[in-house]
């Protein structure tokens, strides 16, 4: 493994209305059309096809939840970019 692995990601999450979320994370886990896709630091470069479902991401000592719909990722090895529509953020309870 290589030592020049980034220690996080940088995450943001796009919906049509606004951005959601921009913030550097240690895990993501997303949503695909074939099930559920874990993401960490240093990940291979990767499109997928977002379905509907949950995405969950880590930071720190704490963990966040959005219910999302559709749309794409595209996965580098130091940043998770969604464009999606969002159902609702479970811990603000907005749309």
């Amino acid at each position: 493994m290589s030592q020049d692995l980034p220690s996080s990601l940088k995450l943001k999450v796009v919906t049509p209305r606004r951005l959601l979320v921009d913030e550097d994370v240690q895990m993501v886990t997303i949503p695909g059309l074939n099930g559920e896709l874990g993401i960490l630091p240093g990940h291979k470069p990767l499109l997928v096809a977002v379905g509907k479902g949950k995405l969950s991401y880590n930071r720190a000592q704490s963990s966040k939840d959005i219910a999302i719909q559709g749309g794409y990722v595209e996965i580098l090895p130091h940043r998770v970019l969604v464009f999606t529509e969002m159902i609702k953020d479970e811990f603000n309870g907005q749309d």
